[in-house]
């Protein structure tokens, strides 16, 4: 029996990392007990990527062979792309109407990001992103989800959602929307290869699909404690990229392995090789599975029209009822 029905999506702006598995893995777990609905939500890439839509299509089946590679199913949830379900942009327009300004010019990640795209010489200052996280509002309540699995950063946004949700509710005498709550899972806080937060832009990132070689490569350039030039120097661990990695990847032999590098009996490079291992058990599966799925790719567009519909028709009926309590007739 469901506990209950789930939203959640991602942007898709390229093939996804190692940075992305903590999260996919947690939904693999709650298809098992939650009606699913899971969104490659192109609109969302659009807030910032609007100059340059012509990779969307091929950032969208990379993002549909990670989903499915990583072990999200078909026949359990339902997979889409946002913009198939226009539903979505009506629900979104809707909100909008009763949306205060000044909810949306609060939430934090708003000024933090427009000032860090403008560093980046690129201007942002759109409606569209303005509202991006009022269509997240509309991702999740389209579908009347209770629960969304959400990092702390996302709290805010799901905030807003619940605000949102409320005010409509109150606005119309309905119970239409529920106010969905979050669901934190065990974040991935893995650094970049080079310590920085991962990111493709930076080349830093370990790619769900990477190759064996590349693999040993990036791993082999992962910084370590600076201070540490000999084999048999006292290593700190805690400053260490790849101590980092190990404490989330080989959680039962962290600790002997702490104790051996800041006693100088292991060194950097044997510690990288058994990283190596432990990564490629991990992501050998995810690559075997992603490699066989793109002989197939128009079964696995074939997937996404069948999450489409299966999406469509749940959302059309939340908007049948938000239409009814707005007197659209």
């Amino acid at each position: 029996m469901s506990q209950g029905r789930i939203f959640s999506g991602m942007r898709p702006t390229g093939k996804l990392h190692i940075g992305h598995l903590s999260v996919l893995e947690n939904w693999v777990k709650l298809q098992d007990s939650h009606e699913c609905f899971f969104g490659i939500v192109d609109w969302h890439a659009l807030t910032t990527a609007f100059d340059n839509p012509a990779t969307l299509p091929e950032h969208i089946m990379d993002m549909a062979l990670d989903w499915l590679s990583v072990g999200l199913d078909p026949e359990k949830s339902a997979i889409f792309v946002q913009s198939h379900v226009k539903q979505h942009g009506e629900l979104h327009l809707l909100l909008s109407m009763i949306t205060p300004l000044s909810w949306l010019e609060r939430v934090p990640t708003y000024k933090d990001q427009i000032q860090q795209l403008n560093q980046q010489g690129k201007d942002i200052n759109t409606y569209g992103f303005l509202g991006y996280p009022l269509l997240m509002a509309a991702d999740i309540l389209v579908y009347r989800a209770n629960l969304v699995p959400v990092g702390v950063d996302q709290l805010p946004h799901l905030e807003l959602c619940r605000e949102v949700a409320r005010r409509f509710n109150y606005l119309y005498q309905v119970s239409l929307f529920p106010e969905p709550q979050a669901a934190l899972s065990r974040e991935n806080v893995l650094p970049g290869t080079d310590g920085r937060k991962m990111s493709k832009s930076y080349g830093n990132e370990i790619a769900i699909g990477i190759e064996p070689k590349e693999l040993a490569q990036k791993v082999r350039q992962m910084v370590t404690d600076p201070a540490r030039i000999r084999k048999d120097d006292p290593g700190h661990p805690e400053v260490c990229v790849v101590h980092t990695y190990h404490e989330f990847y080989d959680a039962e032999n962290v600790a002997s392995l702490g104790e051996s590098c800041r006693a100088g009996e292991i060194g950097c490079v044997e510690c990288k090789k058994r990283l190596t291992q432990k990564l490629e058990a991990v992501l050998a599966p995810i690559r075997e599975k992603r490699l066989s799925l793109e002989q197939k790719p128009e079964w696995v567009k074939e997937i996404l029209i069948e999450g489409q519909k299966r999406a469509a028709l749940e959302a059309e009926k939340t908007m049948a009822l938000a239409r009814e309590a707005m007197s659209i007739k």
